[in-house]
Parts: structure tokens; C-alpha cells; sequence
């Protein structure tokens, strides 16, 4: 089990904005920020789990999936992270070639990194 994973970025306060925005309806928020100068920003629902760290050597493009419990969800998810300025880089839809009840989307954050919400229940 992952307990947690941190992403590298080339600006925090751009990446910032972006994650807020595309992950608050998975209701994930920023839960706790460590450091001064560099402020990482750990994002979970309870606790963080989603690490966020500005460097002068971000991270090279890394897929992370947030598993949600509805579709619906999952179009949020999209919807949000394309109006806080993400870039689409796969719409919302069935994934069968994934297991018949997958169903994702995927935002390409101001990093290129893919970020992806996916419900894999029936409806």
C-alpha cells in the first residue's frame, strides 16, 4: 500500500492554483504545508497523501490516478481541472480495455504530469 507520493514542480504558487481548483470536488484539500522558503503543500481528504514541492529540477512526467467513488465525480474532476488551466489528455469515458468498469479522465497539470480521477464501479 502507498502511504504516500510526492510530485516535483516548477512553480508551487501556478501548481497551487491548479490543484486546488482540480481536486476539490474529489474533496481533497491541502491538509498540511511544510517548509518556509519552499513551502510543499500535502493535500489529502484526512490526511496528506498527494505532495506537491516546488524545485528547480521538477519531477519528469509521472501519472498519479485518484480513485473516486461515482462517474459523476469523475466528470467534476475533469471539468475542474481543465477550467484551472490544465490541458486535456483524455476525456471522460470508459476505459474497457482497462476491466469493463472503468471509467476515467485525465488533465495534464501545468507540468505535463497526468493526473487522472477513475471510478471503477458499475455506474
Amino acid at each position: 500500500m502507498i502511504d504516500h507520493i510526492e510530485v516535483f514542480v516548477s512553480d508551487g504558487a501556478r501548481s497551487r492554483a491548479f490543484y486546488d481548483r482540480a481536486l476539490k470536488p474529489l474533496g481533497i484539500e491541502v491538509r498540511r504545508t511544510v517548509g518556509t522558503r519552499v513551502q510543499a503543500l500535502g493535500y489529502g481528504t484526512d490526511r496528506p497523501f498527494f505532495w506537491v514541492t516546488p524545485s528547480q529540477s521538477p519531477t519528469g512526467p509521472l501519472h498519479v490516478a485518484f480513485t473516486v467513488q461515482t462517474r459523476a465525480l469523475v466528470d467534476a474532476f475533469h471539468a475542474a481541472g481543465l477550467a484551472a488551466g490544465g490541458r486535456d489528455n483524455g476525456s471522460p469515458g470508459p476505459r474497457p480495455h482497462y476491466h469493463p468498469n472503468y471509467y476515467g479522465a485525465y488533465v495534464l497539470d501545468p507540468d505535463g504530469h497526468n493526473i487522472e480521477a477513475v471510478c471503477h464501479g458499475p455506474g
